[in-house]
This record gives C-alpha cells, sequence and structure tokens, in this order.
C-alpha cells in the first residue's frame, strides 16, 4: 500500500495493521513500525515499512461534567470530541488548525493552537496517558507518575510507545462562536507590533502576504479572538466543498499567488474590523474543504514551519521573508503565530518567539532553497516543527533540538530503540 502525509510528499510502500481494539494491538508489535492515526502529519513522521493505524480504537470512554475530564482512547479524532461536547457546552483548552487528526497524534506531535502565548501545547490538558511498550506492557505516565516518559512522548512522534488511551481536561464555553477583530498591518514591523499589543488576547493568528516586498514586506491580516457569549451551542450543517481531482500544477505560479494574496488583503478596508463566527470558521477554514492537498497537484507540497525566538523575530523573518520573496516561490497558506514559552517536553516545537508556516508546491531545485532557509533559522536560533518537516537533515535536527539525546535515553530505558521508527527518525538520525 502507498502511503504519503498530507502533503503527499514524499511516498513509500509499507504495510498498514488495522487493529479493531486496544487489545489487539500486543500481538502486532513482532516488528518495528510506527503509529498512525488520520495522516494529517504533513511529512514522513507517519510513514513506515510498517504503520499500525489506530483509527479504529476511537471510543470515548467517560466523562466527568463535575470537572470536565474526559477519558478517551487515542484513536479519537478532535472532530469527535468537538461533535459530541460543544453542544454541551465544552472545548479543547488547546487545539491545532484541523479538527481531523487523532487524540494521539496531537500528544505525539504536542500540537499548538492560536492560543500557546497563553495556554501552551496540547499538553497542557493532558492530565495522563496510557502507554503500550514495546515488551508489550501497559504503563500509565503523567507529569508526575514516569514524568520523563511523560515529557519524552508529549511531543515524541510516535517514537516511544503506543499511546492507548488519554485523560484531557476539557474547557467551558459559553457559545460555539467566536467574536473575531481583525487588524490590518501594512508590514512586518506593525503585524509584530500588534501581536504585542494584544499579546492578552487568548487567540491571535496572522495571514501574511509572503510575496510582498519592499515597505510593504509581511503585511498581514491580523486575526484575535475570544469565546463569545452569544449565538448559542448549535452550529448550521454547512456542506464541505471539495476538490475532486489533483490540479495542474501550472495553475499554481507566481502571478496566480501574488494575485490571490493582493485579494485577500485588500478585501479588508478598513484598520480594525469585528465580527461573529463559528468556532469552525475561526479555528478550522480549511476542513471546509475536502482534499484541499490536491490543489497543490500530483506531486504534492511541503509545508515549512520554523520558530525563531522573540528576541531575534524582526530581524530574523524580515530576512527569511525576504529571501521566499525573492525566489519567488511564495504560498497563499502562510500563517504567522506568537508563542510562549517552552513547555520542557524533550522535543516540543514552540520556543518563546514567532513561527511562520507555509507551503511550497513541490517542484525542481525547491530543496535548494528550503536549506537555506534552514540555515537562516538555525542562524537566528530557531527550529524546524517535526510533524510538518519532510526533508531535514539530521544535523540540522540535532543542532536545533538540544534534549535529543535525553529523547534517546528515554527510548532506550523502555525499550523502543529499533522497535518504534518512521522515514523520519531514520532521517534525522534517530535509529542509528
Amino acid at each position: 500500500m502507498v502511503l504519503q502525509g498530507w502533503g503527499r510528499y514524499p511516498r513509500t510502500e509499507g504495510l498498514t495493521l488495522w487493529p479493531s481494539a486496544l487489545g489487539d494491538i500486543p500481538q502486532m508489535l513482532g516488528q518495528p513500525l510506527i503509529p498512525r492515526g488520520y495522516g494529517r502529519s504533513y511529512g514522513d513522521s507517519s510513514l513506515a515499512p510498517v504503520a499500525l493505524e489506530t483509527r479504529r480504537c476511537n471510543h470515548l470512554l467517560a466523562f466527568d461534567q463535575s470537572n470536565g475530564l474526559l477519558h478517551c482512547q487515542a484513536g479519537a479524532s478532535l472532530s469527535d470530541i468537538l461533535a459530541v461536547f460543544v453542544p454541551l457546552g465544552w472545548f479543547l483548552p488547546v487545539t491545532p488548525g484541523t479538527r481531523f487528526i487523532s487524540v494521539g497524534g496531537a500528544i505525539a506531535s504536542d500540537v499548538h493552537g492560536k492560543n500557546h502565548h497563553v495556554d501552551g501545547c496540547f499538553s497542557t490538558c493532558l492530565e495522563e496517558m496510557e502507554l503500550l511498550l514495546a515488551d508489550g506492557s501497559r504503563v500509565t505516565c503523567s507529569r508526575s507518575e514516569r514524568g520523563e516518559l511523560f515529557r519524552a512522548t508529549c511531543g515524541g512522534m510516535g517514537l516511544t510507545g503506543i499511546i492507548l488511551t488519554a485523560k484531557l481536561r476539557l474547557r467551558r464555553v459559553p457559545s460555539a462562536f467566536i467574536e473575531q477583530t481583525t487588524h490590518k498591518a501594512s508590514n512586518l514591523d506593525e503585524a509584530l507590533d500588534l501581536f504585542e499589543r494584544h499579546h492578552a488576547s487568548t487567540y491571535s493568528v496572522a495571514w501574511i502576504d509572503c510575496l510582498a516586498r519592499g515597505k510593504a514586506l509581511g503585511r498581514s491580516l491580523l486575526m484575535l479572538g475570544e469565546h463569545s457569549p452569544e449565538g448559542g451551542l448549535q452550529l448550521p450543517v454547512r456542506p464541505a466543498l471539495g476538490i475532486p481531482m489533483d490540479m495542474p500544477g501550472c495553475l499554481l505560479n507566481r502571478y496566480s499567488i501574488q494575485a490571490f494574496n493582493a485579494l485577500y488583503y485588500n478585501r479588508i478596508q478598513r484598520p480594525e474590523s469585528h465580527q461573529r463566527v463559528s468556532y469552525e470558521s475561526f479555528f478550522y477554514p480549511l476542513d471546509g474543504i475536502n482534499q484541499w492537498n490536491r490543489l497543490y497537484g500530483r506531486e504534492g507540497f511541503v509545508q515549512y514551519q520554523f520558530v525563531i525566538p522573540r528576541e531575534a523575530g524582526l530581524l530574523g523573518l524580515r530576512a527569511i521573508l525576504k529571501r521566499i520573496a525573492d525566489s519567488q516561490r511564495g504560498s497563499f497558506l502562510a500563517v504567522l503565530k506568537a508563542f510562549g514559552p517552552h513547555n520542557g517536553n524533550l522535543l516540543s516545537f514552540p520556543l518563546e518567539g514567532y513561527t511562520l508556516a507555509l507551503d511550497f508546491k513541490m517542484e525542481p531545485n525547491l530543496l535548494p532553497l528550503l536549506d537555506e532557509l534552514d540555515a537562516m533559522v538555525l542562524d537566528h536560533g530557531g527550529r524546524l516543527y517535526l510533524t510538518k518537516d519532510a526533508r531535514m537533515g539530521a544535523a540540522t535536527f540535532k543542532r536545533s533540538y538540544p534534549n535529543w539525546q535525553q529523547f534517546q535515553s528515554v527510548r532506550a530505558s523502555v525499550g523502543a530503540l529499533g522497535r518504534f521508527a518512521s522515514l523520519q527518525s531514520r532521517r534525522l538520525g534517530l535509529d542509528e
């Protein structure tokens, strides 16, 4: 079977195992493998010669309404949880830009959202998890019980064991709607100033025009959000759009992207505007387009996401954006966010600073450009997001993730080395 991530690059032949129940999994551990949820990581972190698909182990087991504690199997999707609990007045404290990922995948990536500067990563709402180790034993780990294993598994890309169940603490919300305020920034300096001035906002994210140059370099639309007390807990059912086939690669070029970016930026006329929107449109705008990854054509794309420390933010982002604009390979999906402090998990991505994520259509001569950007990110003290990574070299990884050796020691202590492995972990030198 051909396996691929959401970016559809790279692709590999692999065997897939489909346990129907958690009790089926231990007997599948006789060969090296990687757990895999819904295939929404962009690169090769869930690709391997053998992948264990967890989607059938997706039951919601128990919920305590007094404190919002949800016990669920790791194959449950965030979409499953939201469908059940938003109408009851509960929401995920941290959510990424798609709801179509598994709880296990959210933990393994220690995903972040538009509120990292306030609430941190997904592991913040994780009370404990049950992990299946390479020898078939099941252990419970939390911050206080097997804390080192907990810190290695949150953000550990499935390389410590198979997450079976999790206990998550949900957050009460008054409605299914968000009060959104949009600020228009004419350049990068204004955008970062807006982030700083609105640091106390619960949610913040900016769309950024990565092809703008000169005085308009980094022009942006910053969206702030707060849970609305109005609108109720039910959302109208809206059919999703879909991309029925791979789009011709020639449709995405510097001219079409420049035109889209200009239209998107100029659709907002005032410096500041307000509207009430559904949580779906605020948090998951692309989930309304089925198979949107087909927009990039048969060869797929690379999503490139990096973080650089706050003190290097303006100079670093300015240099990187200028290089991207000069390359004329920009993206119409470019997102800028502010991060709070690192949480201490060994391979969690965020550092206090700014993160930029953008898509590059896979085409000849792209990879040398990304190598250049890697060097610029490293020079500014930053690093790349493993969940989006499809091609980073081992030296870049080891230089930018200083806890990688401690991570390896934890893996060795639970017998995970050589037993849980992906194309990514081998590429990064974690299985040598």
